[in-house]
């Protein structure tokens, strides 16, 4: 009798537990709205998963159990309004989404920590290294990260037929805009002169790998899973497949740790060449849009972020709970709302 007494209890301390996420620039990101509403009620936490975003067609909102549109990120009184969002909504978690809004955020971590907000950001050092390519390939070759080679375009201009191809793209671009394979001089002339800022690097081709990582809001990587993309579309993985692949885990793993005041998912992108080495290209300190995956193989993020935040029991050991073999193969499905919401 006494021990049921003590279970209830326990089970009446852990619904009094209370969280409210917020999901910045929600956007298509349908799937990572759901597995934090999950998370919260497998936990048995008493909160819910609120999402803004500029527009009001944006598929995530009406997935959210709460939503509000808002200005852009890079309007002045960004800040100001999403923490009077937070305030009245009583946010304790703040997830980014977009790469966009990082560095805005990092800046003001201060005004939201003096209100008992988290945000799950990177600090700025982090972001400036992965936001700009030129920043994240000092990076990798800082730290002895095996990376495509750069060249600057006098150094291009001198490369023969036997070089190419190469790889253009914009020094800041994401989601494979502006990305463009060069396979001589003329190309290389023309497309550097309409490219934003364009980075020139050598063209590998090989399977390309997406790695998840997860890090503790100590900067201790606790897990990283390795996903081949097998097919894209507009620049977001459509069909993948979780790897066990240990040399790109140990790689991750060090990356991971270089990065100094990474915390959350950070994502990883890398390439095996035709000599079956792995080249690093890119890191994204945020949810990667393949993340699903991972999550549906077991590295449950959502959940154990949540679990550190509000110190639930967590297991030592995260790297072994997730599964390799499982397979993403991603297709469109409507939201249906009204249009009487649409107008709120």
């Amino acid at each position: 009798m006494l021990l049921c007494l003590i279970l209830m209890a326990l089970k009446m301390m852990k619904k009094m537990i209370k969280c409210n996420v917020l999901i910045t620039s929600a956007g298509r990101r349908v799937s990572l709205v759901k597995l934090f509403k999950k998370a919260l009620q497998d936990l048995n936490i008493n909160g819910f998963v609120y999402a803004i975003d500029v527009s009001i067609h944006a598929p995530a909102l009406y997935i959210a159990d709460k939503f509000q549109i808002v200005r852009k990120v890079t309007d002045s009184g960004y800040i100001d309004q999403l923490i009077n969002i937070c305030e009245i909504n009583e946010i304790n978690l703040i997830i980014p989404t977009i790469d966009t809004e990082l560095n805005i955020l990092s800046k003001n971590t201060s005004l939201f920590t003096q209100k008992g907000i988290k945000l799950l950001v990177s600090d700025d050092n982090v972001n400036d290294i992965c936001k700009d390519k030129r920043n994240t390939e000092r990076f990798f070759y800082e730290n002895n990260i095996p990376a495509p080679a750069f060249y600057n375009i006098k150094e291009a201009k001198k490369l023969i037929d036997s070089d190419y191809p190469l790889m253009l793209k914009p020094s800041q671009g994401s989601s494979s805009v502006g990305v463009t394979k060069i396979n001589n001089q003329n190309e290389l002339l023309f497309f550097y002169d309409y490219t934003d800022d364009a980075i020139i690097q050598d063209y590998i081709e090989g399977d390309e790998y997406t790695i998840d990582i997860l890090i503790d809001f100590e900067g201790k990587v606790r897990c990283a899973v390795p996903r081949l993309r097998m097919e894209t579309r507009a620049g977001e993985v459509s069909k993948a497949v979780t790897i066990n692949n240990q040399s790109i885990i140990d790689w991750s793993y060090k990356i991971a740790e270089a990065l100094k005041g990474s915390i959350g998912c950070i994502t990883i992108q890398c390439i095996k060449d035709k000599n079956e080495e792995f080249k690093f290209i890119e890191i994204n300190p945020r949810f990667g849009g393949g993340f699903p995956l991972s999550a549906q193989a077991g590295a449950n993020f959502p959940r154990w972020i949540l679990q550190m935040l509000l110190n639930i029991n967590l297991d030592s050991d995260l790297q072994k709970k997730w599964n390799e073999g499982q397979i993403m193969l991603r297709y469109d499905e409507g939201i249906f709302t009204t249009r009487d919401k649409i107008k709120l």
